[in-house]
């Protein structure tokens, strides 16, 4: 079981503010009207068509539509280049009482690569399968879901006649997926930002495809572990003792140990997913490129792989520390490692620094 932890005001109002935008229920609806199902799941489709993978998205094209979505709704929006070429849209719905602080809803607009050819259906078609309901399409969860459930429940609740007492604003920002400098750090140092008075944001959170909600009170911690081998080069005919490749693939065995026992608890219903530290795999290196691949019969003299790894609140991170050191990258193999991202101690990404300023602003 996880730490239970004491709930604060802001989580709270964090809480409350979810619920007021997503369990109201939506006013009755004919099948030709603008919240009808049909038209709901249109226009999730169509902002899912718009391709916004990295490292080319069309940022352009993704604030054109969600500008058109907040005409479609009557609300004044506007489209920001802190940085040009890379937009962020700010959509206003303006409270009954707009000196109190404001909500801020906010999303991105880009997404991570997709390969076309590795997917059942085009990863920019939004393919909806009738028989499951599934649509297919890069961004459909992380996070253009979140985007237009933001939209979507301003619709329906507008609709109802509801007007918010406090100002809210929807914020789409670019380049998440590549740390958020140009979009979101950006936006969270302007005059912009500032003058939204902001007293809560909501970010990113995970789809629930029930009808049950689950509040994320917190998130993991992202450290980004790269491990180095070096050994002796020698002949691939020749044997020879602690190789870089054979030290780095007795790591790369201790981590998968390591995630196996955290996956375990997971299947067994004993963790969350977000209450175990996740290892993953995110590049392998190693090798003497040729001009048509790799010299086959020379063992190299250095590898090394990198490594996603998640760790929750409620772990001990410098036990973590101790076992990369010990057992994943120990001297005595000759390995080396850093962490290229260590959210406690290295500059945060945009994202983060809207949740701060926004906490600093409480106290």
């Amino acid at each position: 079981m996880a730490t239970p932890i004491k709930p604060t005001s802001h989580t709270l109002l964090c809480f409350c503010c979810f619920l007021l935008l997503f369990t109201i229920p939506p006013p009755s609806v004919a099948a030709g009207d603008s919240s009808s199902p049909s038209q709901v799941i249109s226009r999730f489709q169509q902002y899912l068509q718009i391709n916004t993978a990295q490292p080319t998205p069309d940022y352009h094209l993704a604030a054109e539509f969600l500008i058109s979505q907040a005409d479609s709704i009557s609300l004044p929006s506007r489209s920001i280049e802190f940085v040009h070429g890379k937009p962020l849209v700010l959509i206003h719905w303006p409270g009954s009482d707009p000196d109190l602080p404001s909500i801020l809803l906010y999303s991105h607009t880009d997404v991570v690569p997709a390969e076309p050819h590795k997917w059942d259906h085009p990863p920019f078609s939004a393919h909806l399968d009738p028989s499951s309901g599934r649509i297919f399409a890069r961004g459909s969860q992380d996070m253009k879901c979140v985007g237009m459930q933001y939209l979507e429940a301003v619709r329906r609740l507008k609709a109802s006649g509801f007007r918010p007492r406090r100002s809210v604003y929807l914020a789409f920002s670019p380049d998440e997926e590549i740390g958020g400098h140009d979009g979101a750090e950006k936006f969270a140092y302007s005059d912009v930002f500032d003058a939204l008075n902001v007293g809560i944001v909501l970010d990113e959170g995970l789809a629930s495809p029930g009808d049950s909600y689950r509040p994320f009170y917190a998130e993991r911690s992202p450290w980004w572990l790269v491990i180095k081998a070096v050994g002796a080069p020698g002949h691939g005919a020749k044997l020879y003792d602690n190789s870089a490749v054979e030290n780095l693939l007795k790591s790369i065995e201790s981590i998968r140990r390591f995630r196996a026992s955290q996956f375990d608890l997971v299947k067994a219903g004993l963790r969350a997913e977000g209450e175990v530290i996740s290892v993953n795999m995110a590049f392998l290196k190693a090798g003497t490129p040729s001009p048509t691949g790799f010299v086959m019969n020379l063992q190299p003299s250095e590898a090394e792989a990198g490594f996603d790894i998640r760790i929750p609140p409620t772990a001990d991170p410098e036990s973590l520390e101790r076992r990369i050191n010990e057992e994943w990258a120990p001297v005595s193999r000759n390995m080396t490692f850093q962490v290229m991202m260590l959210s406690l101690l290295a500059p945060m990404n945009g994202d983060r620094l809207i949740a701060n300023k926004v906490r600093r602003r409480e106290q």
